[in-house]
């Protein structure tokens, strides 16, 4: 029986890989996928060489550290089977129920419109979208034709994080039609403190600068925004005693949409979430922004 799916996992020298115990449990025969593993520091080397090795008609990229539904590398193959047309599909990455507290409010904050904007879509369970982009696909749980490394090269080793969308960035300039499929389901940790969410968020507005050089686009106005955001926040103390104290009032206005909209969350997910979540609201977008500016002192 030939090989259908080579799973690619990129794996850090000093972690442990965590996501072996649910893909020998998927409901898929096993003589129809191989497994990569490939460990080193940088993930978009061992994932491009994971691609070269790797024997299947479609190439899969999961996370390490992720737990896979059971009937995923099926939905994957009939997914493909049905769309013969799609070359890439990716699913949904989910927080799974037994992360602690503070990972599952997190986990709230990301799959949320005012959190994480239309890239929250990455974080929940969405319509089936055969028109796809970076907005929704990750490389945590992605599906790839293999012809399609025929056609680009793989993943850019100058980036990361942020080496997935720029990849998918340049699969959608080079006309590869992708996909966004729900019934793609991984389960995927959450950031456990607050440092370490903030630590994520920041790198993610540091690279997405380098990004868009990469890709020859200019940011769009969104991804801009919380670094403006931040910048204000930064000047508002002297705003406040030079200017007028009018300045004050974006920020009053911003406290009252991140409380009421935390609210109406808490109450649908949790209630206990209410205190933490406009914190973490603001810790996002402060530290997505202040990563940009970063990136842009630096000159990167």
């Amino acid at each position: 029986m030939s090989c259908r799916l080579s799973i690619v996992i990129a794996l850090a020298p000093e972690r442990k890989i965590e996501v072996l115990d649910s893909l020998n449990q998927s409901d898929y025969d096993p003589k129809k996928y191989e497994i990569i593993v490939e460990v080193g520091k940088n993930p978009s080397e061992n994932r491009n060489r994971g691609i070269k090795k790797a024997k299947g008609e479609i190439i899969a990229f999961i996370d390490d550290d992720a737990m896979v539904h059971k009937d995923l590398l099926k939905n994957a193959d009939q997914f493909f089977n049905e769309h013969p047309e799609i070359e890439v599909v990716g699913g949904t990455q989910l927080t799974p129920k037994n992360d602690p507290f503070f990972a599952k409010a997190s986990g709230v904050v990301l799959s949320s419109f005012l959190g994480t904007y239309v890239m929250s879509n990455r974080y929940k369970i969405g319509k089936l979208n055969l028109n796809a982009d970076e907005s929704s696909l990750t490389t945590a749980v992605c599906f790839v034709r293999r012809e399609v490394f025929d056609k680009i090269e793989g993943f850019n080793p100058l980036l990361f994080p942020g080496e997935d969308p720029e990849l998918f960035a340049r699969m959608k300039d080079n006309g590869i039609r992708m996909a966004y499929n729900p019934e793609l389901i991984v389960y995927h940790k959450r950031r456990s403190t607050h440092w370490a969410f903030c630590k994520q968020f920041f790198k993610y507005g540091q690279v997405r600068i380098l990004k868009e050089k990469i890709n020859k686009r200019r940011a769009k106005l969104v991804f801009l925004m919380p670094s403006l955001f931040s910048l204000y926040i930064i000047l508002l103390i002297p705003l406040y005693f030079i200017v007028h104290p009018i300045v004050i009032a974006p920020i009053l206005l911003y406290l009252a949409i991140i409380i009421i909209y935390s609210m109406f969350l808490s109450i649908r997910k949790n209630i206990l979430y209410f205190p933490l979540l406009p914190f973490l609201f603001l810790s996002v977008h402060l530290s997505y922004g202040l990563g940009m500016i970063y990136s842009q002192l630096k000159g990167k």
